[in-house]
C-alpha cells in the first residue's frame, strides 16, 4: 500500500480530500472490520491538527454504542443510544458538532481535555452501525468543512468497510 503524505496545515477541503484518498488506500482489499477502523482513528489521529481523540463506537443490541478502535486517552466502554454526544448523534442518525462540550446537555466526559466534539454517524443501508467521533482540547474546534470532510470520510467507511 502506497502512504500518501498529509499536509495538515492545508485547506481543511484538501486536507480531507488527501483523508480519504489515504481511507481508500488503507481499506482497499482488507475484509476486516476491526483492522480498517483501527487504521481510520489512527489516520484521523495523527493527520488532523488539534485533536485529542478519534475513534469509534459501534451499535449493539439495538440501544448501547460500544468503544471501537480509537487513539487517544482511554475512553468510556459503553454509551447508551440517546446519551451524551456519540449518543445523541446515534439517536438522530445525524452529525453532531458541540463548540463547548461542558453546555452540552448530557455531556459524558471521558477526557477532561476535551472542549469540542464532532460526532458522525455511520450508516449502511439506512441503519446505524455506529459512530465516528472527534475530539479536540480547542473550544469551537469544528466548524462546516470539517463536517462535511468527516461526512464523507465516514461515508466511505460505511460503504468500503461495512459494505464488504
Amino acid at each position: 500500500m502506497e502512504t500518501l503524505r498529509i499536509d495538515s496545515q492545508q485547506a481543511k477541503p484538501a486536507l480531507y480530500a488527501a483523508l480519504t484518498q489515504q481511507l481508500r488506500a488503507l481499506v482497499h482489499g482488507e475484509p476486516d472490520t476491526i483492522a480498517n477502523l483501527a487504521n481510520a482513528a489512527s489516520l484521523l489521529f495523527y493527520s488532523l491538527p488539534d485533536i485529542n481523540w478519534a475513534g469509534f463506537y459501534l451499535l449493539k443490541e439495538d440501544d448501547m454504542l460500544v468503544v471501537g478502535p480509537f487513539q487517544g486517552r482511554p475512553a468510556c466502554v459503553r454509551i447508551p443510544v440517546g446519551t451524551g454526544v456519540c449518543g445523541t448523534a446515534a439517536a438522530r442518525r445525524a452529525t453532531v458538532v458541540v463548540p463547548n462540550v461542558h453546555e452540552f446537555a448530557g455531556h459524558i466526559a471521558c477526557d477532561s481535555a476535551s472542549n469540542a466534539e464532532i460526532v458522525v454517524p455511520l450508516m449502511r443501508d439506512g441503519r446505524l452501525i455506529g459512530v465516528l467521533d472527534v475530539d479536540s482540547p480547542t473550544f469551537s474546534r469544528f466548524d462546516a468543512q470539517d463536517q462535511a470532510g468527516l461526512e464523507e470520510f465516514a461515508a466511505v467507511l460505511s460503504s468500503e468497510v461495512f459494505g464488504m
